[in-house]
């Protein structure tokens, strides 16, 4: 069935109402995650008080990444306003490690808030951080994910990827009837707001590296086409809409530049494109079918789905051009590459049979792990601190989004109110 029809390029998606919200729901944890105590921030604003705080989405943010187990507000026996108040030996006798505490003040222009919070460490009596920053209005819960990014880096050495956003694709509708929308959300699944409609599919988001644009693909012409789109303006530009495929498209790590998957001489082939002049290239020229482009973090390769040795693998190209080479030899099907920011593990989509999970291969080692227990799991995409895998995969007949951990020993569910999504893609870090 032309390999999986072009490796999802023209997957069709299924659906979501735009109102609905995620929900995380931790299905796997992590027995040695660090006790910590976010103790709910002072509220010395004018404003009124929002009903989830800021601790609370602090605690969220750190429990979902599985390496933290904050602790229940109602088990909290002490509420330390500052360290003269801190009583370390009660919070040892809790078996906290770690305890944050702090306020929120109104901004010096009075449009905004001051989020001011510390974190000590309970068995050297040490502050660890002490910060203050400055968010509007509107913006506390991303206040509170910048929080969140600060322990966690803290206490790992890795940078949080809580102040991201991720997008997807869903439709409402059945048959002839559906409508396609392309969602942004928080990184926790608030705040969702379509950025795109459609009665006709759309495909393939991916995200520019400064979090402002986003490139997909849509078919509202009758052909697949690809935009690149302003998510806070909605100004979008028309990339490509040659005839034949026009998809898969994927930002270049300094963004000037955007590999896609083109057919109209044809063969279905990925092009570069430069997004200043519009010049383009072709890199590969093969009779099989090559798409499903993503770049490596120095610029230099080009990743790429091929099933020129009979099967889809991951092959690799310069950017400048040169010969492929074939990367994944595991497993029958591996499809959909995500490389890591550190550019050592590339995550597909690993096929054996007629079961498709989420795999990770070590780039140096050559080893792959399996990281999902599903049976239809797809479309992964690395979290900008690379500690996570967002994907795609299906609870009977219903599409859900996942993550996972790179070790495979975290995995979460994030569940809509109703309706399927599929083709996740996570954000650089927003600053």
């Amino acid at each position: 069935m032309m390999q999986k029809i072009v490796y999802s390029l023209i997957l069709l998606l299924v659906s979501q109402m735009a109102h609905a919200k995620l929900e995380i729901e931790i299905i796997q944890g992590n027995a040695s995650a660090l006790p910590i105590a976010i103790i709910p921030l002072q509220w010395h604003s004018s404003m009124p008080q929002p009903q989830i705080g800021v601790a609370d989405v602090v605690s969220a943010d750190l429990y979902r990444s599985g390496l933290f187990e904050p602790l229940d507000e109602e088990d909290m026996v002490d509420r330390p306003i500052d360290a003269e108040s801190i009583r370390y030996g009660t919070w040892r006798l809790l078996k906290v490690d770690y305890l944050v505490i702090g306020q929120v003040n109104d901004a010096a222009d009075g449009n905004g808030y001051d989020i001011v919070y510390q974190l000590y460490d309970v068995h050297t009596q040490e502050r660890l951080i002490s910060r203050i920053f400055t968010v509007g209005l509107g913006d506390l819960r991303f206040g509170a994910h910048r929080v969140a990014d600060g322990i966690y880096q803290q206490l790992t050495g890795v940078p949080g990827a809580f102040a991201t956003r991720i997008a997807y694709i869903s439709a409402t509708g059945e048959g002839n009837h559906q409508n396609y929308q392309l969602f942004v959300a928080d990184a926790d699944g608030f705040n969702p707001q379509a950025v795109v409609g459609s009665p006709e599919p759309l495909l393939s988001p991916s995200w520019s590296p400064d979090g402002q644009r986003l490139a997909y693909v849509s078919f509202e012409k009758g052909n697949s086409a690809i935009y690149v789109q302003n998510v806070a303006t909605g100004q979008r530009d028309l990339v490509s809409n040659g005839k034949g495929i026009n998809g898969a498209p994927a930002f270049s790590p300094d963004g000037r530049f955007l590999a896609m998957t083109l057919s109209y001489s044809g063969n279905p082939e990925i092009y570069v494109r430069d997004l200043t002049t519009g010049q383009k290239r072709q890199l590969t020229q093969h009779w099989a079918i090559d798409t499903e482009p993503a770049w490596s973090p120095d610029s230099q390769w080009v990743y790429f789905t091929s099933d020129r040795g009979g099967k889809p693998q991951i092959y690799r190209v310069a950017a400048a051009g040169g010969k492929p080479s074939r990367i994944t030899r595991e497993g029958d099907y591996n499809a959909r590459a995500s490389i890591s920011p550190d550019g050592n593990r590339i995550a597909v989509a690993h096929g054996r049979g007629n079961e498709y999970r989420i795999a990770v291969l070590d780039t140096e080692t050559g080893r792959m792990r399996i990281l999902t227990p599903g049976v239809l799991d797809e479309s992964p995409s690395f979290a900008p601190n690379g500690s996570m895998i967002l994907y795609a995969t299906r609870e009977g007949h219903r599409g859900v989004l996942s993550a996972v951990s790179v070790d495979g020993n975290v995995r979460q569910r994030l569940i809509l109110n109703e309706g399927d999504v599929r083709e996740p893609a996570w954000s650089p870090v927003i600053r």
